[in-house]
């Protein structure tokens, strides 16, 4: 017998109980809305600010320009924040949509199945976007890693987690395992030429893992944060939102709690990663287990606040704008790599700001480049075209 994925009443994905026992469509919009925000900051919502920097002379611009570049090593800014973000939002659509495949009677071996096709179409999409040209002829020379990818694996791993573990508690149990192993491994095994504990760019576990069985060329010559050696560490981001989406589906809590205990994991995330960060150095590239705890702390309290502001308060219409690009996550992400829409933003904007100082011209371009990805995105939106894997 197939056993679902928990004991509690549950409301299934877009559906909620109107005290009747019928149920009526209502979308998880927080969820758009937020996946949008990260969408923005990925396909260039952030060049704006950056290209504002050392111009206006205010130094808070400056400031969060600083935010939005990534650490060359150790440290950490927002702009680290942006995928892991990503990957945790995928854990909590993938609640929904496992248990909406539940409902229509489909077993498990039939989601693993699609699942697992996804991820092989995730993975060759992401090769896509990180190889150009993709030299076939030359394998040596392609980079597997890559975000979709990343993400494709991710979720097929969570979905294997998430059908055999029930419990949003065993789910935190094998997360906090997966980053005391990791941690333990790369302080206690050592690295050829390097010794064990090794936490620099040459000499660190998991790069010389990547060197040692990865296939094909890796981002920077010695080492990809994209690769082998940091995917267990990141998939816990994954498993984090299933147990946020566990919470948000939950039809015996009020709104009200669940805002609440997403806040308290999100403030206990933050603080346990603080701590570890004091040993275990926060560091993106390497997927470190104090860097895993503190983003997954900060989506917790992002999930948190767009909740409670745009489901249980019903303030809907600021977040207009980020839930069409969120609705139309993967094209955007493909369509920033494969249209230029900064040539064209040029092309139809530059008759404008071509008299002022040309040291602006940069800035007025990237707000040119946009206005036109969103324009695009609302255009799908518009005319219902949805382009999901």
């Amino acid at each position: 017998m197939q056993e679902k994925p928990h004991k509690q009443t549950e409301v299934q994905a877009g559906e909620t109980n109107d005290g009747r026992g019928s149920f009526k469509k209502k979308r998880l919009e927080s969820l758009d809305a937020l996946r949008g925000f990260d969408m923005f900051m990925i396909t260039g919502g952030a060049a704006p600010l950056l290209l504002l920097e050392g111009k206006t002379g205010w130094g808070w611009i400056d400031m969060v320009a600083d935010q939005l570049k990534h650490p060359k090593w150790d440290g950490f800014t927002f702009y680290d924040f942006i995928f892991p973000l990503f990957l945790f939002m995928s854990g909590v659509s993938m609640v929904y949509s496992i248990n909406n495949s539940l409902k229509g009677r489909a077993t498990h071996s039939q989601i693993y199945k699609s699942m697992f096709k996804r991820m092989l179409i995730l993975v060759f999409l992401g090769i896509l976007d990180k190889n150009n040209p993709l030299t076939i002829l030359e394998p040596g020379n392609i980079r597997f890693g890559s975000v979709l990818g990343r993400i494709g694996v991710a979720c097929f791993f969570a979905t294997v987690l998430y059908l055999n573990f029930p419990s949003p508690k065993k789910l935190l149990y094998i997360s906090a395992g997966i980053l005391v192993v990791y941690c333990a491994a790369v302080f206690l095994i050592p690295v050829p030429g390097y010794g064990a504990g090794n936490l620099s760019f040459e000499g660190n576990l998991p790069g010389w893992i990547d060197r040692t069985i990865m296939p094909g060329r890796l981002l920077q010559g010695t080492y990809d944060e994209l690769a082998l050696g940091t995917f267990f560490s990141a998939s816990c981001l994954t498993i984090f939102g299933l147990i946020a989406g566990d919470t948000l589906r939950s039809s015996v809590t009020g709104e009200y709690s669940k805002v609440l205990k997403l806040a308290v994991m999100g403030v206990l995330g933050v603080l346990l990663g603080l701590i570890w960060g004091t040993f275990f150095p926060i560091n993106k590239h390497m997927w470190s287990s104090s860097f895993i705890l503190l983003t997954g702390g900060m989506a917790f309290l992002f999930m948190a606040f767009f909740y409670w502001v745009i489901d249980v308060l019903g303030y809907k219409k600021w977040a207009f704008f980020f839930k069409v690009i969120g609705v139309n996550s993967l094209v955007i992400y493909l369509g920033t790599s494969l249209i230029s829409f900064k040539y064209s933003s040029e092309r139809l904007f530059k008759g404008f700001y071509m008299y002022a100082p040309e040291e602006w011209h940069a800035f007025y371009q990237s707000l040119g480049t946009v206005a036109l990805v969103w324009l695009f995105l609302y255009f799908l939106y518009r005319n219902k075209i949805f382009v999901k894997i």
